[in-house]
């Protein structure tokens, strides 16, 4: 029995229009849900409050069990969940099967967050006992983007579900099923009460109200960098806390003794991997001079080979970009960076919107596409000299959020890694990497440091209380 009825996305007590959901790839319709209007987010967050306490009393091992039946669903409906990855996000098969993965995996980590230790007992100056223990917050509020939907919301409401707290959800309406219907329905089946997860789907005006609503306490973004700075100052103003993971125009560093015959194929995947709309993305690629001319012919030849196309209809290593504006975004980019000196060595073009994976040789400052974060299948490169100038070239950005070095020196890509500040370095592999145990997130204009995985989703999604007990009552002077 399918998990995704289409026939009940028209939510009736949601007040925002009907909206299409559209194949990227053909434009094709696949449903129609119903968004949700600044004021539905008020009522949600009513609703979520007030279920959340019986929830927060619930036994850590109920919980528990919820987060893993939610995992099993993630697998056991796989074919279904991977043919909505496809045709709404333009997502390949195998990055579909990547979601489905991680998503449960993520569930599994959080079910056993839920009976983890969260607590010490402290010493005291006076007879009795001291002690603290993490307490759920509430309500979170998550606000999750389109690149890798199912990823970037699971990874913030499985954990505070776990945790005791109630989640308002809003994914982006060009994934809305994927990134929200599709969770609501597997922890609807995995057994979670009812009104602890609220999906309301919608643009920023509902995350706007979400931000600024007084029973979320904690807002939980993955975005661009633009919004994150709009989210974090609202978040400011209203005494919130504000987990914020954003932008990157993450380097791979190639240094002179990399073997090319491996190099290439993990630099391609870094760039061109579900189109280079992920955060993580290789924005620039760094490489030794004595390599440099081999490698740009080599990845330039590698990105012809790759065949662009409908995901769901054809075996293709990149889909479509998301939509018409995210395309002109990226044509745009290229277009500046050659008229500016630039060398087009592959790609540049597109149709519809498969835009062909590009490679931009005698990249620089003055190259927009190697300056700015794209969000598209391209990959600037530029030369380097000296490790020093490798370094300085990679911190030169005002991201932070993922590295990676090819050498065969292991000692000497960390010592590398020592001088470029990023949240997140791989040595030997390209940027993009994600696993639920592991801590996620960047610094500077990339966000707010790390916060998913373990110790950082408890520290997220519970508050720190201090409580003392007595014998008997305290003594005082008057």
């Amino acid at each position: 029995m399918p998990l995704l009825d289409p026939k009940t996305w028209q939510d009736r007590s949601l007040a925002g229009p009907a909206h299409t959901v559209t194949e990227p790839a053909t434009g094709d319709a696949l449903g129609t849900v119903t968004l949700a209007a600044p004021g539905d987010v008020e009522r949600a967050a009513q609703t979520a409050r007030a279920a959340q306490a019986g929830w927060a009393r619930t036994p850590h091992f109920e919980r528990a069990r919820v987060l893993r039946r939610a995992g099993d669903l993630f697998t056991e409906h796989a074919d279904e969940l991977r043919e909505w990855l496809v045709r709404e996000s333009g997502s390949i098969p195998g990055k579909a099967d990547f979601e489905l993965h991680v998503a449960a995996q993520e569930c599994y980590e959080a079910a056993a967050l839920a009976s983890r230790p969260t607590g010490q007992v402290l010493p005291s100056e006076a007879p009795r006992l001291s002690y603290t223990r993490r307490v759920p917050v509430g309500v979170v509020g998550v606000i999750s983007p389109f690149n890798a939907p199912l990823i970037l919301s699971i990874r913030s409401v499985a954990p505070a579900l776990a945790l005791g707290n109630a989640v308002v959800l809003k994914p982006d309406p060009r994934t809305a099923v994927c990134g929200g219907l599709a969770l609501a329905a597997v922890f609807a089946a995995a057994g979670l009460p009812e009104d602890l997860l609220r999906v309301l789907p919608g643009g920023a005006e509902t995350g706007r109200a979400l931000v600024e609503d007084p029973l979320v306490p904690v807002i939980s973004f993955t975005g661009s960098t633009a919004a994150g700075r709009a989210v974090g100052e609202a978040a400011g103003r209203h005494l919130k806390r504000a987990h914020l993971e954003l932008g990157g125009n993450s380097a791979l560093i190639v240094l002179e003794d990399a073997d090319l015959d491996a190099v290439i194929s993990t630099a391609a995947w870094g760039s061109f991997f579900h189109q280079g709309q992920i955060c993580m993305t290789t924005g620039r690629h760094l490489v030794h001079a004595s390599l440099y001319d081999e490698y740009v012919e080599r990845l330039a030849a590698k990105a012809d080979s790759l065949a662009v196309g409908d995901p769901h209809r054809e075996q293709v290593h990149l889909g479509p970009v998301i939509d018409a504006g995210q395309l002109a975004k990226i044509d745009g980019l290229v277009r500046t960076s050659t008229a500016r000196g630039a060398k087009l060595a592959a790609g540049g073009t597109h149709e519809q919107l498969f835009y062909r994976p590009t490679v931009l040789a005698d990249a620089g400052d003055h190259t927009p596409a190697y300056a700015e974060e794209v969000f598209g299948p391209v990959a600037p490169v530029r030369s380097f000299t000296t490790a020093d100038e490798a370094a300085a070239l990679a911190a030169d950005t005002p991201y932070g959020l993922s590295l990676g070095i090819v050498t065969r020196d292991t000692a000497r890509a960390l010592d590398l890694a020592e001088r470029i500040p990023t949240g997140i370095v791989h040595v030997n592999d390209q940027t993009v990497n994600d696993e639920a145990v592991a801590p996620f997130g960047g610094v500077a204009a990339s966000g707010t440091g790390a916060r998913f995985g373990g110790e950082a989703n408890l520290e997220a999604f519970t508050e720190l209380r201090w409580t003392t007990v007595r014998g008997d009552v305290a003594p005082y002077p008057f």
